[in-house]
C-alpha cells in the first residue's frame, strides 16, 4: 500500500451533502442500556442520491494498538446480526429500522480512514493497515461455496458467500485529500488494488458474478447439446433403408391361374405327381386321375411346349 506523493487538490467533489451525514452515531439494540452492548460509529453516510448504500466511517487516528481496532469490527458484527420482527411477524435486521437495504451481499459497509498525522511514519501506517486487515479476515473474507457447474469439471467454480460478512474499505486523510473520494482511493479487503469507490464496493466472486458466468456456461452447454442431437437427427434422416430383396415371379399354373406352388388342397403336394413347370399340384393331381382319351391311348400324353 504506497504512500501519495502528489500535491493535496482543491475543489474536488465530495460524496452526498451536510444532510447524509451523521456523527457520533451509538448503534445498539433499543434494550441496551447507554449502548453498552454495541458500537459507537465515527460516522454514518447515507447517500441514496449518490447510488450508495449505508457507509458506517471509522477514523483511526493510529493512537490506539491494533487489537484495539480490531475489537471494533466484533462489535460492529454484533450489531449487524441484531433481528427484530417486521410487521409481517418475521425476522428482519435491527439496522433495517434506521437505514434503507442494499442490493449487495453480506452487511452494511464499514470503512476505514487511516490519520496518522505526524505521530507515525510512512512505514508504520504501511505496516499497521495489514496487520489489521489479517486480524480481522474473519470478519470480511465470507465462505467459498463450491457450485455444481455445466460442462467439463475445469470449467466448475464457486463462489464466496459474504451473506454474514463485513465488506471492509481502507484508505488514508492523505489519500483522500490529494484524490478525492471519487479517485481510486480505497482498498478493499480481499481486493488486489486500489480501486474507486463503486469498484470496492462490488463483490465480483459473490453468488450474483457466479450466477452470470453459470448462466453462460448453461447457454453454451445447451447449444452444444442442441448441435449434437441436431446432428444425430440429420444422420439418422439421411441413411437409406435396406432395399428389398428381389424374388422372382412364378409363373402361374395355366390350368387355373394360381401360382404353381400353392397348395390349395388337401395333400395336394404329397399325392400329387411329379411337377412339369406348368401346373400346380391339384390340376396335376385332377389331370392325372381324368379317364384317358383314345388319343392319349394310342398316343400317349404329349407334353406342350
Amino acid at each position: 500500500m504506497p504512500a501519495p506523493s502528489a500535491e493535496p487538490v482543491t475543489d474536488v467533489p465530495g460524496i452526498g451533502w451536510v444532510g447524509s451525514w451523521s456523527t457520533e452515531v451509538p448503534l445498539a439494540a433499543p434494550s441496551s442500556r447507554s449502548g453498552r452492548a454495541g458500537v459507537r460509529a465515527d460516522a454514518v453516510l447515507t447517500g441514496p442520491e449518490a447510488d450508495l448504500p449505508v457507509l458506517f466511517v471509522e477514523v483511526d487516528n493510529c493512537t490506539e494498538p491494533p487489537e484495539t481496532l480490531e475489537a471494533k469490527f466484533e462489535k460492529y458484527l454484533r450489531y449487524f446480526r441484531l433481528t427484530t420482527k417486521s410487521s409481517l411477524g418475521d425476522d428482519m435486521p435491527l439496522r433495517r429500522t434506521r437505514y434503507r437495504p442494499s442490493s449487495r451481499d453480506g452487511h452494511p459497509q464499514l470503512v476505514f480512514v487511516f490519520n496518522p498525522g505526524t505521530r507515525i511514519g510512512p512505514q508504520a501506517l504501511k505496516n499497521r493497515m495489514p496487520t489489521v486487515l489479517k486480524g480481522t479476515r474473519p470478519i470480511w473474507s465470507g465462505g467459498y461455496q463450491a457450485g455444481p457447474g455445466y460442462g467439463s469439471s475445469e470449467e466448475r467454480d464457486g463462489y464466496w458467500d459474504f451473506a454474514d460478512a463485513i465488506p471492509v474499505l481502507f484508505t488514508t486523510l492523505d489519500r483522500l485529500q490529494v484524490g478525492g473520494p471519487h479517485a481510486a482511493v480505497w482498498w478493499r479487503c480481499g481486493h488486489r488494488q486500489w480501486e474507486t469507490l463503486p469498484d470496492a464496493l462490488d463483490n465480483p466472486t459473490d453468488r450474483r458474478a457466479w450466477t452470470a458466468r453459470e448462466k453462460v456456461r448453461r447457454a453454451r452447454c445447451d447449444e452444444e447439446l442442441a448441435q449434437r442431437e441436431w446432428a444425430a437427427e440429420k444422420e439418422r434422416w439421411s441413411t437409406k433403408p435396406p432395399e428389398p430383396e428381389l424374388t422372382s415371379e412364378v409363373a402361374p399354373c395355366e390350368r387355373c391361374g394360381r401360382p404353381i406352388t400353392g397348395q390349395y388342397g388337401l395333400d395336394d403336394a404329397e399325392f400329387a405327381p411329379s411337377k412339369d413347370g406348368r401346373h400346380c399340384a391339384t390340376c396335376r393331381r385332377d389331370i392325372c386321375g381324368q379317364y384317358p382319351t383314345l388319343r392319349s391311348t394310342l398316343f400317349g400324353r404329349r407334353q406342350r411346349r
